[in-house]
């Protein structure tokens, strides 16, 4: 990830790449074909205990929250053995609850990201074993009371094993039983991780031609390109970021909302966006995948800072209505590799130049041959958890304005 991105963006003509003229991807590529998600949700266990903090500090209690969940996206090589890339973290952090009884509460972080194999085995007709081996690279946030480090960051590569059982509903749906676990690492003071869940595969399935056929040439709108110019700014706040963040204070409640986006440490006052994405695969009805490239300026809260991002990412589309006069859709993008033109924004350990940028929003596409999108997202630049520096940006509520060809 350490790389250098360039992105080049080209603009065709309408003419060249009009709906009219080129058919609509109605088919996977090869790679995609032989693709899987899973989700998966349970319980994590790490034994942090008084032993991992500095001599002289200790606490009687600490809050766990045990509920967690793991993503993969798999590829599989064979039919039976597969390569797996994803994310295993808590939903709420590991906290030591007053420390020394002078009321100091202070959280753990953890979070892991993961390159694994796995190998399924065969039990019975809907049944299958497998086992999950591979590498992790977890990251660890400590904490400090006055300037004094009581537990240190830890950023390193663990082994990764698991196990587990699958049912198979069909071809393309598998639910499963999962177990994952981490050794403990003595030399970075971490103790061993583990994970019980519960959760399912998602297995892309190539359609034949025909079906492709009859896809491409039905009435619903997929447009081959879009063009999007937007702006957003802090003077309407960041409730959406913090809504979709789980962190909105409403009430007596000091985290309302849905746990499915993130906000950041460092904010943008004004962010102004070029963004271009073309279409790599439709389904009927509902469901587009693209890949887009973007264009970012935005400016910092404290310091005012100038800062540009160049990202290329992927962008999951889900229809939610069609109607003769407009179509209405979500969409989401996660883990667009960016490069920023600066790291440590406003003094916050925003984390290094390359990170991340992830993205989601509802919109229309609208007017003769659908030619007009029109669009609300929020943005969000962080490197992952992947090292133990990422503070995060948060961008406000952006309007959009796009043109599709």
């Amino acid at each position: 990830m350490k790389k250098t991105i360039l992105i080049l963006v080209v603009f065709y003509s309408l003419q060249n790449f009009s709906q009219t003229e080129k058919p609509l991807k109605t088919k996977f590529t090869n790679f995609l074909s032989k693709s899987y998600y899973s989700i998966n949700l349970g319980g994590i266990f790490y034994p942090f205990s008084n032993d991992n903090l500095i001599y002289g500090f200790e606490t009687e209690t600490f809050s766990r929250n045990w509920f967690s969940g793991r993503l993969l996206l798999g590829h599989k090589i064979t039919d039976d053995f597969s390569v797996q890339f994803g994310t295993m973290r808590p939903a709420a952090w590991f906290k030591y609850d007053n420390v020394n009884n002078i009321g100091y509460d202070r959280s753990v972080w953890i979070n892991a990201w993961s390159l694994s194999l796995k190998k399924d085995f065969k039990l019975a007709e809907k049944t299958s074993f497998y086992v999950e081996s591979g590498i992790a690279n977890v990251t660890r946030f400590g904490f400090s009371i006055n300037d004094q480090i009581i537990y240190k960051d830890a950023h390193f590569a663990s082994l990764l094993y698991g196990f587990g059982i699958q049912y198979w509903l069909s071809d393309k749906w598998r639910l499963s039983a999962n177990g994952t676990f981490l050794p403990k690492s003595t030399k970075h003071n971490q103790p061993s991780i583990s994970q019980a869940s519960l959760g399912f595969e998602y297995h892309l399935k190539q359609v034949d031609d025909k079906t492709a056929d009859d896809y491409a040439k039905n009435e619903y709108f997929f447009p081959n390109n879009i063009f999007q110019v937007s702006y957003g700014t802090s003077a309407l706040g960041f409730g959406v970021n913090r809504f979709f963040g789980m962190s909105l204070k409403v009430g007596n409640f000091e985290s309302f909302g849905i746990p499915i986006f993130w906000v950041g440490e460092a904010k943008a006052t004004n962010a102004f966006s070029l963004t271009y994405q073309r279409l790599i695969y439709r389904s009927e009805k509902i469901f587009s995948l693209d890949w887009g490239a973007s264009v970012t300026a935005f400016q910092s809260s404290l310091n005012n800072e100038n800062v540009f991002a160049f990202s290329i990412f992927p962008v999951l589309r889900f229809y939610l209505l069609r109607r003769n006069g407009y179509d209405f859709y979500t969409n989401y993008s996660l883990i667009g590799p960016t490069l920023l033109t600066k790291s440590d924004i406003d003094g916050l350990e925003t984390g290094p130049k390359v990170i991340f940028q992830d993205t989601m929003g509802f919109g229309v596409f609208f007017g003769k041959n659908r030619k007009y999108n029109a669009e609300l997202r929020i943005m969000h630049y962080s490197n992952g958890n992947i090292f133990t520096r990422n503070d995060g940006v948060a961008i406000p509520l952006q309007f959009t304005l796009g043109k599709t060809f």
